[in-house]
């Protein structure tokens, strides 16, 4: 039977073997900070309109090259295009010079006549036949320059005019052949490139990084004063890619080292070593293979997260082998058998905990929970099914363990004297102040660790370019892309004023380059009254008899125009069909003070079909309502788990769960004294430390008085203590809070749960 168990785990092991090698050729692991997000409870298509314009912007790498004059700026983005496209297979220029403005251009002249601009349907609504006529002859006889289209075909000039209101959408124009801008100081040249690799594939090398890092240190060495700004997804996710990789080494290794020192310390054998890491290894590869079988995408940070695993999986191969030192080999199954009990009751309340990160809408914090829950059963039943079986040889007591199994009963023990009273109070005071002065945060940007220079090219360019925020925008929906547009344009009457009082500095929609069907045909009527009058006037004062252009007889629809080079700008912002409705977004340029926020949410109140989308704060409302139901599940929890205790242990139970809430409070506590502040994942590590830290208690409660269980609780903790200290160095904010709030939580409840173990004598059963 013994056998049979050990055989039916290998074929397991072999199985996640052959995954494992499928899986990392395939290489399915995700960069995408979105699919750490929650999905939008009410509203599903907020969700597509956010993954939507997150997509259209996943390849795309922004850049300006600049100097203090127009000629340098141009020959450094000559050396910036030349190390930009020395790969070909990594980026590919996009099209943002001359070219593509001829080529919308041209897409729009048949129906030069139904684009007109408000002011322009007002003038050309109360002009007289005389103020029409004159206009025309002013524009007839202007002096011959480069214009959009001849006389005739727009006698008015009204087309410079439409031209020059979708302009202003960047503060980028055409200049010999470029587009180009001035500010701060200097002359800028936009190139705009994509990527030719998904960010979602980007790996740790960040070659993309290096091309852009080649390209700005050529413009600094071959333009005096020149220089390079970047900004897009791919940087962003090279960079998240490349600090997971370097985290999951330092954390990983790390830990694993630490672990594997500890054990050579305590037993000075090699087979333990090679035996708690072969449990550590497995317990990792269970744990990816499970996860990836459940998930489409493994995360990076998935990985970050579970690479701290390393700390608490190899707590049942201590336990083991600290209960076998000494005993000859013959008796390893009666040692298996007398500890699987607390085991098995450390397994579950740990993956119960973990589990419990389950319960957020979170698919990065679900991806982490399935993740160390399988790891830790893996490793288990590696110790459980494996360890009796190879572990055939002598194991004496080293002096070291020897020493530590004695340090125990020289441990204070809490009994009914006035001082322990006194320190009772005065611990509870100083707790009570604690968290008295505890803060609460809930912020999205926690998050994200981009390195500061990324921020800052992103900021800079936001400011020269006037970019649209993609995280605020207003969600328009409608029956039909008729009724899209038409409600985006009583948006827009809504946000002019804004405009006009400098709250905002402009929006971008798509009824800006595509009006609705209605308003082509009233603008192509009045175009075509008010052009008729012109002409019959120049006739009149010329005697001559010209003719006005014809025009198309259609009208533009969403899906001519959606091909067409014109939509290049405009094209991620129209989402379609998505179930019964159809939908667009009207972005919003300029939005640099938070405290405008509200006032714009207020101009969609009453529009049919118009919801105003802050997905920074609806992210960061979320986490604080899910801060509050996963503080008020550690309640529950602790309850769940006394129960549990009292069902094993009866009356001693208190022992064992006492110092895990003790634990608890004094992290808090800390938090409250250093004015850090408790934040989602903070609580998320008080969930774990409920299931971790029992362990303790059960473990010096199953085996009272036994220095061998003293020795696997200290070796637990401290190896614990390495792993999670180590993730607090995470870049990521999100996991460095974890990751203090374990280090904390482990250190104080591996100090106190001996102050509570059982008097001399007694038996916990």
């Amino acid at each position: 039977m013994r056998n049979r168990w050990a055989l039916l785990w290998t074929l397991v092991v072999l199985a996640v073997g052959v995954h494992q090698v499928l899986f990392w050729r395939s290489a399915r692991l995700d960069t995408d900070v979105l699919a750490l997000l929650p999905e939008d409870e009410q509203a599903p298509e907020v969700d597509a309109a956010t993954r939507r314009l997150a997509d259209g912007a996943g390849r795309e790498l922004v850049v300006l090259v600049g100097a203090p004059d127009w000629a340098s700026a141009r020959r450094a983005a000559d050396v910036a295009t030349r190390e930009l496209g020395a790969d070909t297979t990594l980026l590919a220029p996009t099209a943002t010079d001359a070219s593509a403005l001829d080529a919308a251009v041209e897409f729009y002249r048949p129906y030069r006549d139904r684009l007109l601009t408000p002011a322009q349907r007002e003038w050309l609504a109360r002009a007289t036949p005389d103020e029409l006529g004159g206009t025309a002859l002013m524009k007839l006889y202007q002096p011959a320059g480069p214009r959009l289209t001849d006389w005739s075909a727009d006698p008015l000039g009204l087309w410079p005019d439409w031209w020059a209101a979708r302009a202003a959408e960047s503060t980028a124009r055409p200049r010999d052949g470029r587009l180009w801008l001035s500010g701060e100081g200097r002359e800028w040249v936009l190139l705009t490139w994509r990527s030719q690799v998904s960010a979602f594939a980007l790996g740790a090398d960040a070659r993309i990084t290096a091309q852009v890092d080649r390209a700005r240190a050529a413009v600094q060495a071959e333009v005096p004063q020149g220089r390079l700004v970047a900004a897009g997804v791919p940087l962003y996710a090279e960079a998240a890619a490349s600090q997971a990789s370097d985290e999951m080494s330092t954390i990983g290794l790390g830990s694993l080292i630490a672990v594997l020192v500890l054990v050579w310390l305590t037993f000075r054998s090699l087979r333990p070593i090679l035996l708690v890491g072969v449990s550590l290894g497995i317990g990792c590869a269970v744990a990816l293979t499970v996860t990836a079988l459940f998930f489409d995408r493994v995360h990076l940070l998935t990985l970050v997260f579970g690479s701290s695993l390393v700390g608490v999986a190899e707590d049942y191969g201590f336990h083991y082998f600290a209960a076998r030192q000494g005993r000859p080999p013959e008796e390893r199954w009666t040692v298996m058998r007398a500890l699987l009990p607390g085991m098995a009751l450390a397994l579950l309340t740990s993956v119960v905990a973990y589990l419990a990160l389950g319960v957020a809408p979170f698919p990065g914090l679900r991806q982490m929970a399935l993740f160390s829950a399988a790891g830790l059963l893996g490793a288990f039943l590696t110790v459980v099914c494996w360890f009796p079986s190879v572990d055939t040889g002598v194991l004496p007591v080293t002096a070291f363990a020897e020493r530590f199994a004695r340090s125990l009963p020289r441990w204070p023990r809490i009994a009914r004297t006035w001082r322990w009273g006194l320190a009772g109070v005065l611990f509870t005071g100083a707790l009570g102040w604690g968290l008295w002065r505890l803060e609460t945060r809930d912020d999205l940007r926690q998050l994200q660790g981009a390195p500061a220079s990324l921020i800052a090219d992103q900021r800079e360019l936001g400011r020269l370019l006037g970019l649209p925020s993609p995280a605020q925008f207003f969600l328009v929906g409608g029956a039909d892309e008729e009724e899209v547009l038409a409600r985006e344009v009583s948006l827009k009457q809504r946000l002019d004023p804004l405009v006009k009082d400098r709250v905002i500095a402009g929006y971008r929609a798509v009824s800006d380059w595509l009006p609705t069907a209605a308003q082509q045909d009233a603008d192509a009527r009045l175009s075509a009254r008010a052009e008729g009058q012109a002409v019959l006037a120049v006739a009149a004062a010329t005697g001559e008899a010209p003719e006005r252009a014809r025009f198309a007889r259609d009208v533009l629809t969403p899906g001519r125009f959606l091909d067409s080079p014109a939509a290049l700008a405009i094209r991620q912002q129209w989402l379609g069909r998505m179930g019964p409705r159809h939908y667009s977004v009207v972005m919003l340029r300029g939005l640099n003070d938070p405290s405008v926020l509200p006032r714009l949410a207020e101009v969609g109140q009453g529009l049919e079909g118009v919801r105003w989308v802050d997905k920074t704060g609806e992210i960061s409302r979320l986490l604080e309502r899910y801060r509050r139901i996963m503080g008020g599940l550690i309640v529950v929890g602790y309850v769940a788990v006394l129960l549990t205790l009292v069902a094993r242990f009866r009356r001693e139970a208190w022992r064992a769960w006492i110092p895990s809430v003790l634990g608890t409070l004094v992290t808090l506590a800390f938090f409250g004294w250093t004015g850090e502040p408790v934040q989602l994942f903070s609580v998320l590590g008080l969930v774990l430390l409920l299931g971790m830290g029992v362990d303790y208690g059960i473990f010096l409660l199953e085996h009272p008085g036994d220095g061998s269980a003293w020795l696997a609780v200290a070796l637990a903790g401290v190896s614990t203590l390495l792993s999670f200290g180590l993730l607090g160095l995470s870049a990521t904010p999100a996991l460095r809070s974890f990751g203090l709030t374990m280090l904390l939580g482990e250190v104080s409840i591996w100090f106190i749960t001996p102050f509570f173990r059982l008097p001399p004598g007694k038996d916990a059963s």
